[in-house]
């Protein structure tokens, strides 16, 4: 795993994140009824491009695409395809760029128009246990915090948490030790230490965590169907507490702006 020991260090992660957030800004902005998943692909790569950075998920292990596209029970690693999107889906974005050696990975999840409020509460929970995991993150703290805190958010509401896919560590290289698991108990777990970075994305669905890949080697699915949402940011690891490098405030007068 990385430490960033060199303000120059931080500061590429930094812009590599504040490119992932702007692509997710754009994305959404034009995920309206009737627009393809390929066509927000275009997009994304476009503004990765744009703001000299490289797209991490083209090519990685054969991934065709530049994002990740995942709408209604589809939980992550969507290809995106000619779907065109309809009211009342819910659509999962998730987006990695890379500048001068440095990975920003963050997903979010948005409802298209007006959608069911069932829904809409699975999309507020998955996301405030996304927050409620980056509280977690400092100096000396476990991963097992960050994972108890997340399942906390699931738990309440009843939501089941996926648990075949977890957050993990990040810098040089987009998936790096240790993996960040969105469950777990509090004080357990390998120490966090000043200078690493992590990302943690929790994955809750509206059923159970069951889940199921298709055909394609890529697309993961609810096994019974249900609806998923999938949120994610990369943080740093401070004496201070966290750096969130994908939440679009950090070094915006970067490349491209």
């Amino acid at each position: 795993m990385i430490t960033i020991k060199k303000r120059d260090e931080f500061e590429r992660m930094a812009v590599a994140g504040a490119t992932v957030a702007v692509v997710l800004r754009t994305v959404r902005e034009a995920a309206t009824p009737g627009v393809t998943m390929k066509e927000l692909d275009a997009i994304a790569a476009e503004v990765i491009r744009g703001r000299g950075c490289t797209p991490s998920f083209l090519g990685y292990h054969g991934f065709p695409a530049h994002i990740c596209t995942s709408p209604n029970s589809v939980i992550v690693h969507g290809i995106p395809n000619t779907y065109r999107l309809k009211r009342g889906d819910i659509l999962s974005i998730d987006a990695g760029a890379i500048y001068e050696g440095f990975h920003g990975d963050a997903a979010i999840t948005f409802g298209i128009g007006e959608i069911d409020p069932a829904a809409q509460r699975l999309l507020d929970a998955a996301e405030a246990g996304l927050w409620a995991g980056i509280q977690e993150v400092k100096h000396g703290a476990r991963l097992g915090d960050i994972g108890s805190a997340v399942q906390a958010e699931a738990d309440r509401l009843g939501y089941g948490v996926v648990r075949e896919y977890v957050g993990h560590g990040i810098g040089r290289q987009m998936h790096e030790e240790p993996q960040v698991p969105n469950f777990g108990k509090k004080g357990t777990g390998m120490k966090l230490r000043t200078g690493m970075a992590v990302c943690i994305e929790p994955m809750f669905n509206l059923g159970g965590p069951e889940t199921r890949v298709e055909a394609d080697g890529w697309t993961v699915v609810t096994a019974d169907g249900s609806l998923s949402a999938h949120f994610e940011h990369t943080i740093g690891v401070t004496e201070d507490g966290p750096v969130v490098f994908t939440a679009g405030d950090l070094f915006s007068s970067s490349p491209g702006d």
